[in-house]
């Protein structure tokens, strides 16, 4: 078995659960707030706009998710890919789950900067038997 970024993987992991957490706890605010505004006459609509809110930073949080454990399979490209996708989504989570309570971001941003700096040890070779 193959050398993987740990420590890219587990700050992304981290990130990824607070991001999601907030995601969840926005789609909660945001339904109680989305309840309380339906009371105004022509703006029953909004409620709706405010949990699919809280919703895209729920999907950010499960995208993050994703890009940490493709960067925990030990394959490069896979690892790049995923840091990548953890780069973006930590980024996109402000908008939604306001970046997993500032946290998320943060870890998922580190995470992914180590991730996309990670490059396997390459194994030594011993020198041919002298002649």
């Amino acid at each position: 078995m193959g050398e993987k970024p740990t420590a890219a993987f587990a700050l992304s992991l981290v990130g990824a659960i607070f991001i999601i957490l907030g995601g969840i706890f926005y789609m909660a605010l945001f339904s109680i707030i989305g309840g309380f505004i339906s009371i105004i006459p022509g703006l029953e609509g909004l409620g709706g706009f405010f949990i699919v809110f809280g919703l895209m930073g729920l999907i950010w949080g499960i995208l993050v998710l994703v890009g940490a454990v493709m960067m925990n399979s030990g394959d490069p490209g896979k690892v790049k890919t995923g840091s990548i996708l953890v780069l973006i989504f930590s980024i996109i989570s402000w908008f939604g789950a306001a970046g997993g309570f500032l946290i998320g971001f943060i870890l998922g941003l580190i995470g992914a900067i180590l991730g996309l700096t990670w490059k396997p040890e390459k194994p030594e070779r011993t020198p041919p038997p002298p002649p």
